[in-house]
């Protein structure tokens, strides 16, 4: 099954610092049919003013991925960790027990996201942070795995539960293939370009739902780039 979720029909909350496209149920946007894909729980599309951003607010037992698509946010928690992640780069904050965090756009441009949560399989362990660069160069033409439940065999930043986020950038006319199990779950975003998933046709930032697929082919209508996520 492919599901095509347009940009249009996603859940939208325009706080002036912060215009935020909801994918799935978050905040006060509640759709009965969109609470989330498998084990993942939110993925939001955010723009974030210059100079703005989320003050400190607490989670727990959540894997959170930020993939940043343009500008740069600056990460700060209650464990001690401070960061800044650029356009291109991912940051993974382990919730656990709980933890404190203020995520801000310090730059004098907007800065554009997704936020993604995916649900842990374990609970209770101790709150974790991480970031990590990666060179663009290594995911052109196919699909490069950014975090991982198996970090040490993906090289990737690890995240305590049986999923994978992944991003690929692919000039018109390329494909990359992703090789799954049907009984998985994948949801995909085209930041950027037109793209098609399996022959079914998708506009930048639509969602894109797909279960019941052990391969899944994605071409390049356009330059595009592409964001995954496979879970269980």
């Amino acid at each position: 099954m492919i599901d095509i979720r347009p940009f249009a029909t996603l859940g939208h909350a325009d706080h002036g610092w912060l215009d935020a496209r909801h994918h799935f149920s978050f905040a006060n946007y509640h759709d009965p049919d969109r609470m989330g894909w498998g084990s993942i729980r939110v993925w939001n599309d955010d723009t974030i003013a210059a100079q703005s951003g989320f003050p400190p607010h607490p989670h727990r037992n959540m894997e959170i991925v930020t993939f940043v698509r343009s500008g740069a946010i600056t990460h700060r928690d209650s464990l001690g960790n401070e960061g800044r992640t650029a356009a291109g780069d991912v940051q993974v904050m382990s919730a656990g027990t709980g933890i404190t965090h203020a995520e801000m756009n310090r730059e004098d441009e907007a800065t554009t996201l997704f936020q993604i949560w995916i649900i842990p399989d374990r609970q209770g362990e101790q709150p974790g942070w991480g970031q990590r660069e990666f060179p663009k160069a290594t995911r052109e033409g196919g699909f490069e795995v950014l975090a991982s439940g198996d970090a040490e065999a993906d090289d990737a930043l690890p995240i305590r539960t049986d999923a994978k986020v992944a991003a690929a950038t692919l000039a018109k006319g390329q494909s990359a293939v992703w090789n799954t199990s049907g009984e998985r779950h994948q949801y995909l975003v085209a930041p950027k370009g037109r793209v098609t998933v399996n022959g079914r046709e998708a506009q930048p930032r639509d969602g894109i739902a797909v279960t019941g697929e052990s391969e899944i082919v994605v071409e390049a209508l356009d330059d595009a780039e592409v964001v995954l996520v496979d879970a269980r």
